[in-house]
């Protein structure tokens, strides 16, 4: 059983800085592509994040291109992403989620295991 577990949302005010990470335990993520997605309250879930198997190719949403970026340490079995230049519109729950393909997907239905969430408030 895959469990995926994310850590290191809270407050934080407008501009300000969040890393978060996604512990997984059952199995290795060392083959596998990883993303990160939010939802807002009343909000679909969205893509934000992911990363490839070996990490070097990664794909953003649009509007956190160049104030976040997703990282892997395989060795931990985990997965970053840190989040830089924080607005309001970013307040939501975010989502880790594992993939059996190594390979970057924008669509949540692609992606087999998921965290319960870690919730990130922006204040303006």
């Amino acid at each position: 059983q895959v469990q995926l577990v994310e850590s290191g949302g809270g407050l934080v005010q407008a501009g300000g800085s969040l890393r978060l990470s996604c512990g997984v335990s059952g199995r290795t993520i060392y083959n596998n592509a990883m993303g990160w997605f939010r939802q807002a309250p009343g909000k679909e879930r969205e893509f934000v994040a992911a990363i490839n198997w070996s990490g070097h190719d990664t794909d953003y949403l649009d509007s956190v291109k160049g104030r976040f970026t997703i990282s892997r340490d395989n060795t931990k079995n985990t997965v970053y992403l840190q989040m830089s230049s924080l607005k309001p519109e970013d307040t939501a729950n975010y989502y880790c989620a594992f993939r059996y393909s190594g390979e970057v997907t924008v669509t949540s239905s692609d992606y087999q295991y998921w965290g319960q969430g870690t919730q990130v408030t922006v204040s303006s």
